[in-house]
């Protein structure tokens, strides 16, 4: 493992990346990953004198659409140029070498960086007949990841797939698809679930291992914090409406074309934990949401199966510690507004019997001035 000869600061204004840039990438960082702002420096100073751990990517029953989210990061970028401090030692997709010199690449960093290189596992993994229906270069997937998963200093699961099956997993599950935790037990493990992770999260990921010499917090299904500890429903830009009763009805109806909220339509949002609505994809521009479409809940355990069908509304929701009917809530609103309002009439007549100067006029009341004490009144 190397450093950058002359530094990653030295590599960025080569690249033409300010130092300005470089800092902002590093704040940026420590809001994803829900640091404190002292912690920018620190970030900055580990990237700047970070060594090149070795980087395995392996990629079995998958779509590549990791991979692709992978490759996607803004350009010119400070996070493409942090991501090229790895040495990415084999990955099928990407790699220059094929066949027998692929195969050794993966050889010589197994055993010659053995408990120091990141492992990288895209897709699920077949245990179903001894895991025949995935195999590269005549090994099946199960025995390639027990192989290298076993022997990293820590492997990140990638998409949903890696992390609990995913979409072949799927009910049936004919080839017996299932994550990396199930298929390589007992190892250091995150998993980065959903279809596809965001680079965003990957990068941030990346930053904190080359930061702090460890992965990040996790929850109790090995998410990391930083991008799962919230549901999304949480800060999804359409929570103002379902708290309003406002839902779209149908697809393109004028609900729709007003970002009405998609609940009906069977968004899973109030029942999935992800930080899409915060972080955002294709350079934080947009999301499945805020284009007009409901989340499916990608990033929860066995979404095909658990979140389907799609289109169609889970049948309750959890609102303020309450099991609430979402067709009752326009009502339960309307209810509480109304009996806000009948509350205020009563405060209004007994201050007005208090205070002589508070008359009904007309059917008006005159109101006394903000500015008055409650003291005033008592």
């Amino acid at each position: 493992m190397q450093a950058y000869p002359q530094g990653l600061a030295y590599e960025l204004e080569r690249r033409g990346v300010s130092r300005r840039d470089f800092l902002k990438f590093c704040s940026a960082m420590a809001v994803t990953l829900a640091l404190p702002k002292r912690y920018v420096d620190r970030i900055a100073e580990a990237l700047a004198t970070a060594t090149r751990p070795p980087l395995v990517w392996l990629e079995f029953q998958d779509c590549a659409g990791n991979t692709e989210a992978f490759l996607r990061v803004s350009r010119p970028t400070v996070a493409e140029i942090v991501l090229d401090t790895l040495s990415v030692d084999y990955h099928e997709t990407i790699m220059a070498p094929a066949g027998k010199a692929a195969e050794k690449s993966l050889h010589d960093t197994v055993h010659n960086f053995k408990g120091q290189y990141l492992a990288v596992v895209e897709g699920s993994i077949p245990t179903k007949d001894g895991g025949v229906y995935c195999t590269i270069a005549g090994r099946t997937a199960l025995d390639i990841a027990r192989e290298v998963c076993g022997n990293a200093a820590a492997t990140i699961a990638i998409g949903a797939c890696a992390f609990d099956g995913g979409v072949p997993g799927a009910s049936p599950n004919p080839t017996g698809a299932v994550g990396v935790k199930e298929a390589v037990p007992g190892i250091k493990l995150l998993n980065l679930p959903g279809c596809p992770a965001n680079a965003a999260n990957i990068t941030a990921v990346v930053v904190h291992f080359l930061t702090f010499g460890e992965l990040p917090a996790t929850d109790q299904l090995g998410r990391p914090l930083f991008a799962y500890g919230k549901r999304i429903h949480d800060n999804c830009e359409r929570r103002a409406h379902f708290d309003a009763g406002q839902f779209v009805e149908e697809w393109g109806d004028e609900r729709h074309r007003q970002g009405w909220c998609l609940y009906k339509m069977g968004c899973k949002g109030p029942a999935t934990y992800h930080n899409c609505p915060v972080v955002r994809y294709n350079e934080g521009v947009s999301w499945p949401i805020g284009a007009g479409h409901g989340c499916v809940g990608c990033s929860e355990p066995h979404f095909w199966d658990t979140m389907s069908p799609f289109y169609r509304r889970l049948p309750d929701v959890q609102l303020l510690g309450v099991e609430a009917q979402v067709d009752q809530l326009g009502l339960a609103i309307v209810g509480g507004v109304t009996a806000a309002f009948a509350a205020h009439g009563v405060a209004s007549a007994v201050r007005a019997r208090r205070h002589p100067i508070a008359r009904h006029e007309e059917g008006q009341v005159t109101a006394q001035t903000s500015n008055e004490s409650p003291e005033k009144e008592s």
